[in-house]
């Protein structure tokens, strides 16, 4: 008996056709400054895509009307920078800056819906909660998107990937855990988990907390403007190295939001009002199962890097002994419940301490230590 494949749906087709010609898009517009290895990332983004958006339809929407938003804003620029400060949307709503603004506080409100919604039962205010998560993602987006553009306005020297800096890497923290959250949402709803969305209450304050550093950094060290990347920094490993790198850490912080919920459902607090215990035990496998993966090809990339870069794959440098810290936390973790048969409050504990490990990996190192990767300081 033979097994049939399923066909590509009217749906998926014009997705798949409007990524390949956006990809078109980039590459002529873009050729004179890439390198093989960057077209080479571009065919590889363009797969990506297509696979995403047949994987998770909702980001045949999400995509699209994300990156309209940001040519919209690019072709206000007209080639000029000065005009962020004197065209209307520009100034208010689609420059880089304007966007995160929006970002910022549209993460406030989601936030204080969810847990309205989930204090007052109210499946109203979690659909509203929702809705600006996902509009909340879609403005970290154009803002990366449109940020892109800008430094290249600045000069063809310094245009680069905006993922450069704490400040960049904070916003594409917010976009890929948002999303990570999302999807589970999504998917737990349409298995019949009615709760699904009070998760957010749990996962959104921690992406709040980046929002603050966000603000804090803007305010505090300007870090909004666009600097030239250093030496160390320009290579084309940044822009494989560093997504993947948070993946990792989007998906640890969701599931340290998650065993926080747990532990709460544990001592029958808000027990009512969100997932079963074994499900949000479940989520929070599934997200650091994904993040420990994404963080391993992370760690192999910045080994390459370093290879290239300072001519050996490993010197003991804070962040590197760090990151392997981090691997080292989450490869337990997984060998605990996938061998030992572990579950329950000791893996929610876990994983909440997890987050710390991973916080201290990621900024405490660039404030307290100094090495190799002392470019990336506070």
């Amino acid at each position: 008996m033979s097994i049939s494949k399923p066909r590509l749906s009217p749906l998926d087709m014009l997705f798949t056709a409007v990524i390949i010609v956006a990809g078109l898009f980039a590459y002529k517009q873009y050729a004179a400054f890439m390198d093989y290895y960057e077209e080479g990332i571009l065919l590889a983004t363009v797969a990506a895509l297509v696979w995403f958006g047949r994987f998770w339809p909702a980001m045949r929407l999400f995509f699209p009307i994300s990156a309209l938003f940001a040519l919209a804003g690019i072709g206000l620029y007209q080639g000029q920078l000065a005009n962020g400060q004197s065209v209307f949307w520009l100034k208010y709503i689609l420059s880089s800056q304007s966007a995160v603004m929006w970002m910022c506080v549209l993460y406030l409100l989601a936030t204080l819906m969810y847990w309205l919604g989930m204090l007052r039962r109210s499946n109203t205010a979690l659909d509203i909660a929702s809705k600006l998560t996902w509009a909340a993602a879609s403005a970290a987006l154009i803002s990366k998107l449109v940020r892109w553009y800008e430094s290249y306005l600045i000069g063809s020297d310094v245009g680069h990937i905006p993922v450069s800096n704490l400040y960049e890497v904070f916003i594409l923290f917010c976009l890929i855990t948002t999303l990570m959250y999302l999807y589970y949402e999504q998917k737990f709803k349409e298995q019949g988990m009615g709760k699904a969305k009070t998760m957010g209450a749990f996962v959104m304050p921690i992406i709040l907390a980046a929002v603050g550093f966000i603000l804090w950094y803007s305010v505090d060290r300007q870090a909004h403007e666009i600097q030239p990347l250093i030496p160390a920094l320009q290579s084309w490993w940044m822009k494989i190295h560093v997504p993947a790198n948070f993946v990792g850490y989007g998906a640890f912080a969701l599931a340290a939001g998650l065993g926080a919920a747990q532990l709460l459902v544990s001592r029958d607090i808000l027990a009512s009002r969100l997932p079963s215990y074994e499900t949000l035990g479940e989520v929070m496998y599934k997200a650091i199962s994904i993040g420990f993966l994404f963080f391993t090809i992370a760690t192999i990339l910045g080994a390459m890097w370093a290879a290239e870069a300072w001519g050996g794959y490993w010197s003991w440098d804070p962040k590197e002994t760090w990151a392997l810290i981090v691997w080292l936390n989450y490869a337990s973790w997984l060998h605990m419940r996938l061998v030992k048969g572990w579950r329950g409050n000791v893996l929610a504990w876990w994983a909440l301490v997890g987050l710390l490990v991973t916080s201290f990996a990621f900024i405490g190192v660039n404030m307290f230590l100094s090495g190799l990767h002392s470019y990336g300081g506070l």
